[in-house]
């Protein structure tokens, strides 16, 4: 049996899932929700801590013990991190997000227990090196589990919270080797790296009891289950709720139409599309944002910038550097809350235009300071580092991990974060072997080249940031791929799940999320007997589609046909 879409189909489909939200009870009286959080929080803690209190080790251990940046080699993290690369979607994809998690803490357990016990710079160097490696694994999965488990109405906020935590993460090292770098002994260092070990041996322990994705379960073919998960925690175990029903159907028409639209996935299929090519640019290009936006330099040389100004007593770096991770945190979390309500491409905005404008100012409080040693330059220096760090916080903090995961769809989504962490990487070890090279030789006219560096990124984020708020995954996972993508796959969930469409069946116009009797495929399709393959039904006009026959979770489809003759879409479910 072939299938085709009805002509009658016209016009905007995009069903609206937030009807099928529960109203008027918060998410703290959902005991199921609440369970959900808790499990999210483990992943928010341990994963997003490790990596920044990694570097914040070095950066406060420098600091505290007067070493040389060389002499600690900060880059032997990223470097660990780079060869982990390779395996870290392979081992996601094909394993599950739980198991690439549980083998990164794993690792970084066992990095922090080498750390805490050297005896020499190679041996501490090569524990930073361990951690790198098993901080991949682990910051590879985490996000993409996050996404995938989390809430509807709570995705964006609690996405936005992984990266925010990063500054968590500085927090603890930067006020643990506040408090002991007046130590004499070894212990200065040692309970800082002791103390990084804490977030993995959490998350080994509660790695077990965690659920698994629901996307990667339907990808497995596990579909019992992914309902099964889909339905204990966002409906109470109600496998029959709209909202599980219309998730469930969603999830499989996106994969059915990645499936068409990329046979055989490989790192290829990145920018084998147009909408993929899209994607990686922007992709690409906020990954590289991220640590060229001057933030670098305060991130990684706090010491040598307030040096600048003659900011030069450990215990002053160290003072303002904790406050300075604190404010950013405050910030960072606010501005990630607001997601969901400001939209991400005006936080994108709002900060890259306010970093723009308070790094100028810092270039030109830098340039009198330099020419007279202005006491009142450095202090306005040291508040416009404040200013300029929150207007960080507001959009990439928060932001560039989440709108990421967001854009790619399922299949790709492990490929395409771990070329993002890849660039991030590339970008920092950068930073970290040519920002003090040229501070060093151009001082303070280093700071011009960020300024106009910032502006060219001011104008790409205004032209190539698309808005996601307001959607579900699967539809901000279609958004490059252009709005017909999308129609067709809340479309096809909306009329399978058994809800109305926008339209009626008499024409008119209905709010969407009424439940209306599901359709069976006898029920929905006029079959040819002769045929055994049917498609789901989709808003797009034959003439716009191939005819494709595959075979999806066991089950044959065909995507369009080319004798509409033979199976038609009953009208009645299609208005």
């Amino acid at each position: 049996m072939h299938g085709v879409l009805s002509s009658t189909q016209t016009g905007s489909l995009r069903f609206d899932y937030v009807n099928l939200v529960e109203q008027g009870r918060p998410w703290w009286q959902n005991s199921r929700l609440v369970i959900l959080n808790a499990w999210i929080a483990v992943l928010l803690i341990t994963s997003s801590t490790n990596g920044e209190y990694d570097e914040w080790i070095a950066v406060s251990i420098t600091m505290a013990r007067g070493f040389s940046p060389s002499v600690w080699r900060k880059t032997i993290q990223n470097i660990g991190s780079l060869c982990a690369y390779p395996f870290a979607p392979y081992l996601a994809d094909g394993y599950g997000r739980k198991k690439a998690i549980a083998l990164g803490a794993l690792l970084m357990c066992f990095g922090a227990i080498v750390q805490t016990a050297a005896r020499s710079v190679d041996m501490f160097i090569g524990a930073r090196f361990i951690i790198g490696f098993g901080l991949t694994f682990a910051a590879t999965s985490a996000p993409l589990l996050i996404l995938e488990l989390s809430y509807p109405t709570q995705r964006g906020q609690v996405t936005s919270l992984y990266n925010t935590l990063w500054f968590f993460g500085s927090v603890i090292a930067a006020w643990s080797t506040f408090g002991t770098f007046r130590l004499s002994s070894s212990w200065a260092w040692r309970i800082p790296s002791a103390l990084q070990g804490l977030p993995s041996v959490i998350q080994l322990s509660a790695i077990w009891w965690l659920p698994e994705s629901p996307r990667y379960l339907v990808s497995k073919g596990m579909r019992t289950e992914a309902l099964r998960t889909l339905a204990y925690y966002h409906a109470d175990g109600n496998e029959e709720h709209p909202l599980v029903e219309y998730e469930f159907e969603e999830i499989k028409a996106a994969l059915l139409l990645e499936k068409v639209a990329t046979k055989h996935i490989s790192w290829r299929s990145l920018i084998g599309t147009k909408g993929n090519r899209r994607r990686m640019r922007v992709i690409i290009a906020i990954a590289f944002f991220s640590q060229w936006s001057g933030n670098g330099l305060i991130s990684y040389y706090l010491s040598k910038v307030l040096s600048f100004v003659h900011i030069t007593r450990p215990e002053d770096q160290l003072l303002i550097s904790g406050f300075l991770n604190i404010f950013n945190l405050i910030c960072a979390v606010l501005a990630g809350l607001l997601c969901d309500r400001v939209g991400r491409r005006k936080l994108f905005l709002a900060s890259n235009g306010s970093m723009l404008i308070f790094w100028t100012l810092l270039t030109v409080t830098l340039s009198i300071y330099t020419q007279d040693h202005s006491q009142a330059a450095a202090y306005v220096f040291v508040v416009l580092i404040y200013l300029y760090t929150c207007a960080y916080a507001i959009a990439y903090t928060p932001l560039i991990v989440s709108y990421t995961l967001e854009i790619l769809p399922f299949a790709l989504r492990a490929r395409g974060f771990t070329v993002f962490n890849f660039m991030i990487t590339l970008s920092v070890i950068f930073n970290q072997y040519i920002n003090p090279v040229l501070l060093d030789k151009i001082g303070w006219k280093y700071y011009l080249v960020y300024v106009c560096w910032l502006a060219f990124e001011l104008v790409f984020i205004y032209f190539y940031i698309l808005e996601t708020k307001g959607r579900t995954l699967e539809e901000t996972g279609a958004l490059f791929d252009g709005a017909e993508t999308v129609e067709d796959i809340t479309f096809r969930a909306s009329v399978l799940a058994g809800l109305d469409t926008s339209r009626d069946r008499d024409g008119g116009d209905r709010k969407g999320g009424d439940r209306k009797h599901r359709p069976s495929l006898p029920e929905l399709y006029e079959l040819d007997n002769t045929r055994s393959e049917c498609t789901t039904p989709s808003p797009l006009s034959s003439e716009n589609r191939k005819s494709l026959p595959i075979n999806f979770q066991d089950m044959p489809y065909v995507l369009e046909v080319t004798r509409p003759e033979e199976c038609h879409v009953k009208d009645d479910y299609l208005r």
